[in-house]
């Protein structure tokens, strides 16, 4: 078993490019220690395995896996949708979505699966030919797909490649993410990548009918959530990035 963990924990240093003078500074013990447990030498106590994957940032569900290679319980679960000790969160998204309106406002799972929408966001999605529960992901990579419909594709395209990337790389390295990766980086229409300097915002401007609406997104995770499936959710809140945009979302909106 300490075999195993500290195959783990050699896997996400490597992960987070730390040597293991680094990361035994971060947890504050000798790099020795770190390298007797990493070759199955010793083996850590719970306690020190909780304190190295806070060390190395991993997420929640990374951490339960930690602690199974060292033959621990789990302490991180996913509740039920409809647990009470959820509600405080669910409806801080609703919060967040309701009062987005007229602009649109999503909230996505780690592998970009519309979880819930405000009525703006539901309004786009319906243009793009997005359910609730669809995999956004899916319908960025397919090149019939949502592709078609933005008009500054190249640029977008590369933009979603260097988030799929970052997010990837922040749970480790995921099949999903990564097969999206592999998929866009195949599109000719993507060309080669930028040089240079980006714009400060990329914008995606996504043809509507005859129309073109220019939208922009931040993101937003709560950050002391320990429900693995909450923790994993973004809040993604969509602004206009010119005023046309803006007079065609409050009109669409007015006219729901």
């Amino acid at each position: 078993m300490p075999v195993a963990f500290g195959t783990e924990l050699k896997h996400w240093r490597g992960v987070r490019r730390m040597s293991q003078l680094e990361l035994a500074n971060l947890a504050e013990v000798s790099s020795r220690h770190i390298s007797f447990i990493e070759s199955g030498r010793s083996a850590p106590s719970r306690t020190m395995v909780l304190h190295l994957g806070e060390a190395l940032q991993m997420p929640r569900s990374a951490r339960n896996q930690l602690l199974a290679s060292a033959g621990f319980a789990p302490s991180w679960s996913s509740a039920a949708p409809d647990d009470d000790t959820l509600r405080p969160i669910l409806d801080a998204e609703q919060w967040m979505l309701e009062r987005h309106d007229p602009y649109p406002g999503l909230v996505l799972d780690q592998h970009w699966n519309v979880v819930d929408a405000n009525s703006a966001g539901r309004m786009v999605l319906a243009v793009l030919g997005i359910e609730i529960g669809a995999s956004a992901l899916d319908a960025f990579i397919d090149p019939d797909g949502i592709s078609t419909q933005i008009e500054n594709w190249p640029e977008v395209g590369w933009s979603i490649i260097s988030r799929l990337r970052t997010e990837s790389a922040w749970v480790g390295g995921d099949e999903i993410l990564d097969a999206a990766i592999a998929t866009l980086g195949a599109d000719e229409r993507l060309g080669s990548p930028p040089q240079g300097p980006l714009p400060a915002v990329i914008s995606s401007r996504v043809k509507v009918g005859d129309l073109t609406m220019s939208l922009f997104s931040t993101i937003a995770q709560f950050g002391s959530v320990e429900d693995i499936a909450l923790a994993d959710h973004r809040v993604e809140l969509y602004f206009p990035a010119d005023d046309a945009t803006r007079e065609l979302l409050i009109a669409m909106h007015e006219s729901m």
